[in-house]
């Protein structure tokens, strides 16, 4: 199967089958500067091999020679992944983003804008000392006793759920550090839809300086009022209580225009030359929404948004834009759940970052395969099944026609509770090192 790959996904999406082509696999090495002797597990082979054992679920190496057909040990194929660059890995991800391109230009349009989302969350990996002190571990968790966790921060084309970036950082990082580096990744006029962490003045500046446009939830520090002309607060002389921002007009119930003023302290993920040049003020638009339905979390959601026209961009269909973000919660669960990306096996940093990049190709996979699946069967695409998806792609032969998927019934307004039903076993938690746990034992042993 691991030949076969670029062919199955060839038969719909050329671009896409020549962005993991041997071909470009080879020019990439070459770019780059590396050398390799001809043998079997040269980097082509390696790098298929690889996305077979993400798609299955980041199988065991000593499995992969069994699934791919080919006869090499588990130990020559981990030599030779390690032996390629990380920026192959990260040049792969990026062709195949470019080749997914069209198809983000063209589907789910919303006002003709495309629209993107961003969110953080966390994987976690093996206990070794060089993982635990790059990406750190919990404060509950005493040394020895847990297990190394990072932090991720990830771009989605809201419309495809194709994984624009992902980036991986130590686990005490917040997500605005990397947020900005985002953004190349977007164009003009785009729409990128995020919540409460993302919402600061300086942010919203520097999306709106670079002519993109954004839909986050307020800030909760942010002292909302929709009051016509109700007071606000200055700098010079704060009052506590009263909006930072400076109303300007009423646009409808619960949504108007304020103006944003540029705090003194520039925020510790942007430099002092990118913050100076920031406007001094923004116009934004907030506005107010009930959820429509009991068992939400939150009865109250307010908005910031750079939409400032009511007739373009009506506050009610801003709203249902920003309802839709919960879809990258799916994503998420989708990657780290259905895909395995929860806990990683490399023992090393490069090693985890590569495979974050080939879990981040072979979702995108899934995803076209999605994307073809929608437009066959003729049904929206959230109700195409991911698992059913990543099934086809890793278990149809070679020049398999895709066939029709799994569609998931609708479920408008499921509630679910967020709690588990299956118990778990009752183990304690490890409290103390591994070493030391067995010596107790030993120790007990002995004295019976």
């Amino acid at each position: 199967m691991a030949l076969t790959i670029s062919q199955i996904l060839g038969q719909f999406k050329t671009d896409v089958n020549k962005a993991l082509s041997a071909e470009i696999i080879r020019n990439v090495c070459d770019r780059l500067g590396h050398v390799w002797r001809d043998r079997l597990l040269d980097p082509v082979i390696t790098i298929h091999a690889f996305l077979v054992q993400i798609l299955h679920g980041n199988t065991a190496c000593s499995a992969l020679a069994r699934l791919t057909g080919l006869a090499f040990s588990a130990t020559a194929y981990c030599k030779s992944r390690k032996r390629l660059p990380l920026m192959v890995f990260a040049m792969l991800v990026q062709r195949v983003c470019d080749a997914l391109i069209p198809e983000k230009d063209k589907t789910g349009l919303w006002h003709g804008h495309r629209t993107w989302t961003m969110d953080g969350s966390s994987f976690s990996m093996s206990d070794t000392a060089t993982l635990r002190e790059h990406f750190g571990q919990p404060s509950a968790q005493a040394k020895g006793c847990g297990f190394p966790v990072a932090h991720m921060l990830a771009l989605f084309h809201a419309a495809t759920g194709f994984l624009q970036h992902v980036q991986a950082s130590p686990l005490r990082t917040h997500d605005m550090k990397y947020a900005a580096t985002m953004h190349p990744e977007m164009a003009e006029g785009d729409i990128l839809v995020a919540d409460r962490g993302f919402a600061s003045f300086a942010h919203l500046a520097l999306l709106s300086v670079r002519k993109m446009h954004a839909v986050f939830r307020c800030h909760q520090k942010q002292i909302v009022n929709f009051r016509v002309g109700r007071k606000h607060t200055k700098q010079g002389k704060p009052r506590t209580g009263l909006p930072r921002s400076r109303y300007v007009r009423r646009l409808g119930r619960w949504d108007q225009l304020v103006e944003y003023t540029k705090p003194k302290d520039k925020p510790k993920w942007m430099d002092k030359e990118t913050y100076a040049a920031l406007p001094e003020t923004l116009m934004v638009r907030e506005i107010r929404y009930l959820t429509p339905q009991r068992g939400y979390r939150t009865q109250v959601i307010t908005l910031v948004t750079t939409l400032l026209d009511p007739d373009t961009y009506p506050a009610t269909e801003i709203a249902e834009l920003y309802r839709s973000r919960w879809q990258i919660e799916l994503n998420f669960r989708h990657l780290k759940t259905t895909m395995k990306l929860e806990v990683l096996h490399c023992k090393t940093v490069e090693g985890v970052m590569k495979e974050l990049y080939m879990f981040a190709i072979a979702y995108n996979l899934v995803r076209l395969v999605m994307l073809e699946a929608s437009r066959r069967q003729e049904v929206p695409l959230e109700r195409i099944s991911f698992v059913d998806a990543l099934r086809w792609l890793r278990d149809s032969p070679a020049g398999a026609l895709l066939t029709e998927l799994v569609v998931n019934p609708e479920r408008q307004g499921r509630i679910e509770p967020r709690v588990l039903k299956r118990r778990k076993k009752e183990y304690t938690l490890m409290t103390k090192p591994r070493q030391e746990l067995r010596k107790q034992l030993g120790r007990k042993k002995h004295a019976a």
